[in-house]
């Protein structure tokens, strides 16, 4: 793994495809792989400038890779990258490519504008609905990319080791979204949330994932010297650390600053706590996502 690392991309007008073409751009420079070498790209963001073609196919346009490179979206609400990481990383290990590159990039405007003219035009705003809009006033902007080769065409020691997946898909309705409308800047958008519900059966979900994690890596808590979640709040962050019993000294936290942006968060806070304070050398890492549907990604790594 390489080519992860901190910056600002987004702009007032600007587009997913533009937000994460330029991270990717950053995350190809600082891994000093060349655009004709990616052989897979892969957009995991929630945000799409429009509903067809794949938003990838504007990333892949502007980023001048490839015309053999493998060029798709996937889309799984808060997970995305982590499901990105987890693709590129099958198709490294099969023979199927050698190096690739995951970018997403989430964009906040519309959602969190919307949300804010229905709950002042509402002629009678109940407590109900302000709670169920809540969660939409704190979702936040940004974008990330990350390179992924075969470990023999890398100078790092940084390795991916596996995880889990696990879902409680009987909780689909926590978290809803309105119909993909684009990113256009006229799109009206929306999502309710059961925000005290889905905190404490994402909580449930991820302890009984934590466990098999565990058991799939051979690690204990004590091998586990940073963790990076995906970030909502600090009651979230708290439950979920203390479910899991993890130091909460070894986590890194942005929704101070940042919000919830997604599946932009969980990577944008690992590369925002890589950069600010680097890990040793042969730590182990811990990312631990989770998102609507009701599901969550674990995936550890070996600095």
């Amino acid at each position: 793994m390489t080519g992860i690392r901190e910056r600002r991309f987004w702009d007032e007008g600007t587009l997913p495809s533009d937000a994460s073409a330029r991270a990717g751009r950053h995350a190809l420079e600082a891994s000093g792989v060349s655009p004709d070498e990616i052989e897979c790209l892969i957009h995991t963001a929630v945000s799409r400038d429009f509903l067809e073609p794949a938003t990838a196919s504007v990333v892949h346009h502007k980023l001048s890779l490839s015309p053999r490179a493998l060029v798709y979206d996937i889309s799984n609400a808060c997970l995305g990258f982590l499901d990105g990481i987890i693709s590129l990383a099958n198709m490294i290990e099969l023979g199927q490519v050698k190096k690739g590159l995951i970018v997403a990039g989430e964009s906040s405007r519309n959602l969190v504008r919307t949300t804010i003219s229905q709950l002042l035009g509402a002629p009678k705003l109940t407590r109900q609905q302000f709670k169920a809009a809540f969660a939409s006033l704190t979702i936040g902007s940004g974008a990330v990319a990350l390179v992924m080769t075969h470990d023999s065409l890398t100078d790092t020691d940084h390795r991916l080791l596996g995880g889990v997946v696990r879902n409680a898909t009987e909780h689909n309705d926590l978290c809803r979204g309105s119909a993909d409308t684009g990113f256009d800047p006229d799109a009206a958008m929306s999502m309710q949330t059961q925000a005290e519900t889905l905190l404490v059966s994402g909580c449930e979900l991820a302890a009984g994932a934590w466990g098999l994690f565990k058991q799939e890596l051979g690690w204990t808590n004590g091998d586990v010297a940073r963790t990076y979640c995906h970030q909502v709040g600090a009651a979230h962050r708290d439950r979920l650390l203390e479910a899991l019993k993890l130091d909460g000294a070894k986590d890194f936290s942005t929704f101070e600053s940042l919000g919830n942006v997604g599946s932009v968060s969980l990577p944008l806070t690992m590369a925002m706590g890589v950069q600010r304070d680097p890990p040793r050398r042969g730590e182990q890492i811990a990312m631990l996502g989770i998102g609507s549907g009701l599901g969550t990604v674990m995936l550890g790594v070996r600095w």
